[in-house]
């Protein structure tokens, strides 16, 4: 089948054929598509759309293009269960969500990623902590999920190849934001994973892909729509992302705030919010919990216990990393020198701040790549980021920014002051933590 013929029937507004889009993801994985016919199909799915069928199709296409796990001979305690953010600042949700469904009685294999522009990644956060890989063998990774219930880890190479291929061409052809393409990319990794259930958490807001209510709406609905057609029981929350999930943003900082989350020692509330409400959908969609309730009640009893926090404990070690991480500097999480204050510019309210303008902040002194294969630096990045409604005094910190220069710390501190919007009083309409 010619590509030509393929893509000529896409831009003229046609559904296309299973036939055709298996010889298109077939075409990616063996290269017979050159980069110029992958880059000109996917501009015409970006402008014509699919049907809901369509993409279905091509998620099975991509799922089935590589490996696909099965767990069913691996003697694992609980159904298997993941969740998916879609992206955003300071969102450490997945390094205690794992643990906590864990300690439930689930088994999460959460395959997880790097940063992506201004959002940082859970891989790059993990790999702070001296020691632990993100790509065990599958002998250690069942090891590790047969004794801690959890293991956070990259995708084989192996896991949906076409999906790896149209991505790199998507990201250089301004064809990101296709929804359907989105869609088959996400959920293609998750059904190759042999998964039991997955909860999507599509982030709102402005350090959010989705700025916009009804573009988040849309999201949600199209990934449960498809992966439900596609076999993988799937429910999607909507989260706000129109400030810092936490009281950190930067990935050692970040994996510092998940541990003192996990040992009680310290809860920002909204990151709490978040997790509670996924982990007591993971738990009801895996059969764990007859109620969202009884979800939130099973989720909160592991975390206040601490099976949550020995779990994710024996996970970082049986990973490679650190086996103390419970510990004062057990984590051995490296540090910055510099700890620079972002200053209120004058008294009031903290009424809104630019979430994507802090992310990019982060990127620019070394948190985040500019380029693939940029070496991250852990070290840097924000503390005791003052949530959206606290009252501050002009010269009073807003954030901790920490720098390994100084000169560049300082410069950095300064511009962030204009990412932070202070008002007479909070608006009325200020978002909560789980928006629906």
């Amino acid at each position: 089948m010619l590509p030509a013929e393929v893509i000529r029937a896409k831009r003229e507004g046609a559904a296309l054929s299973k036939a055709q889009i298996d010889a298109f993801v077939r075409g990616l994985v063996d290269r017979r598509w050159s980069d110029a016919q992958v880059g000109a199909l996917a501009m015409a799915i970006c402008l014509r759309g699919m049907t809901r069928d369509e993409t279905v199709l091509l998620t099975r296409a991509m799922a089935q293009s590589g490996a696909v796990l099965d767990w069913s001979r691996a003697n694992l305690a609980g159904p298997v269960l993941d969740k998916h953010s879609t992206g955003g600042v300071g969102d450490k949700v997945s390094l205690v969500l794992a643990p906590i469904v864990a300690a439930c009685g689930a088994v999460v294999p959460m395959v997880s990623g790097r940063g992506l522009g201004h959002t940082g990644g859970t891989l790059d956060k993990l790999e702070s902590l001296p020691g632990y890989t993100v790509t065990p063998p599958r002998s250690t990774l069942l090891r590790v999920l047969r004794d801690t219930g959890c293991a956070i880890v990259g995708a084989s190479a192996r896991i949906a190849p076409a999906d790896r291929r149209l991505y790199a061409i998507r990201d250089v052809t301004g064809t990101v934001e296709s929804l359907p393409l989105i869609t088959a990319s996400i959920l293609s990794k998750k059904l190759a994973a042999g998964l039991h259930g997955l909860v999507m958490d599509v982030k709102l807001g402005n350090g959010a892909f989705c700025t916009e209510l009804d573009a988040a709406r849309a999201l949600a609905a199209a990934l449960v729509d498809v992966a439900l057609a596609a076999g993988l029981a799937t429910r999607a929350l909507i989260t706000d992302m129109d400030q810092v999930l936490g009281s950190t943003a930067g990935n050692a900082l970040e994996v510092q705030e998940a541990i003192d989350f996990l040992t009680g020692a310290h809860r920002e509330p909204r990151l709490a919010a978040v997790t509670m409400a996924l982990a007591a959908e993971m738990l009801h969609l895996g059969g764990l919990a007859p109620t969202l309730a009884a979800g939130q009640q099973l989720a909160r009893a592991a975390l206040d216990s601490g099976r949550a926090a020995e779990r994710f404990e024996a996970m970082v070690a049986g990973l490679g990393g650190p086996s103390t991480v419970l510990r004062r500097g057990g984590a051995k999480l490296p540090r910055a020198r510099w700890r620079i204050p972002v200053p209120a510019p004058e008294p009031g309210v903290l009424v809104a701040m630019d979430t994507r303008a802090i992310g990019l902040a982060i990127v620019a002194l070394g948190g985040g790549r500019v380029r693939a294969g940029d070496a991250i630096d852990p070290r840097v990045g924000l503390s005791d980021l003052r949530p959206l409604g606290s009252r501050v005094q002009a010269g009073e910190p807003m954030a901790i920014l920490h720098a390994t220069q100084l000169a560049d710390g300082k410069a950095a501190a300064q511009a962030l002051v204009s990412a932070f919007r202070i008002g007479g009083r909070m608006p009325l309409h200020d978002a909560p933590a789980v928006i629906e």
